[in-house]
């Protein structure tokens, strides 16, 4: 298996890019947050938002694989002070959504997060450790260099598809959105579901 992983075969490819897909694609704080900021700052000012995520996180693999996961073994409570980081920014970007202006007020005032707070968001977003540790548990068992950049390079590749289509969601029901209230519904309704995925960090175990 190991030495699978570090010549990366086309099938093993296939299967780390679906997984990677699946994993990035479906609903969680960087996708909630990018469809939100779609929706109130539109597509050109959240495109730092968007890459921040999308070298960002690979970066982030990289880190992972090639020693912070020895810091859970070593120390166990690294693992907790994560989740306690994690929760209280979570709560704080879940405030500043639902308290966001309305689209013409936030292009005069209102600044979506940058590309440095994006790419820095990834240390304390629950799905991202999830996904950093199982991809790497998975795919790059050696945590040999070549094995762990395979899986960085494949995570660069389908976040600009998962970053660009949530983005894109977010912009389009900008005209459904045209009037404060349902804005504010909208932005509420994020908000708490940004919250609800708290329950990732309260339940996810170190792998």
């Amino acid at each position: 298996m190991r030495h699978m992983v570090a010549s990366m075969t086309f099938d093993l490819l296939l299967l780390l890019s679906g997984f990677a897909l699946a994993t990035v694609i479906t609903p969680g704080p960087n996708n909630l947050m990018l469809m939100a900021s779609g929706a109130n700052f539109g597509f050109r000012r959240t495109v730092p938002h968007m890459l921040g995520i999308t070298l960002g996180f690979p970066c982030m693999i990289v880190l992972v694989g090639l020693g912070v996961m020895r810091l859970f073994d070593v120390w166990p409570p690294a693992y907790v002070i994560l989740k306690v980081l994690s929760v209280l920014y979570l709560l704080y970007l879940a405030w500043k959504i639902a308290n966001a202006a309305p689209p013409k007020e936030a292009q005069a005032g209102g600044r979506p997060l940058s590309f440095l707070q994006s790419a820095a968001f990834q240390w304390v977003n629950p799905k991202a450790w999830s996904m950093a540790l199982s991809a790497i548990t998975l795919y790059a068992a050696s945590r040999d260099l070549a094995a762990v950049l395979w899986v960085a390079g494949v995570y660069v590749v389908v976040s600009v598809v998962s970053t660009t289509s949530w983005t894109v969601l977010g912009q389009q029901m900008r005209r459904f959105l045209n009037s404060p209230t349902r804005l504010r519904v909208f932005n509420r309704v994020m908000a708490a579901l940004l919250v609800a995925t708290l329950i990732l960090v309260l339940r996810q175990p170190p792998a």
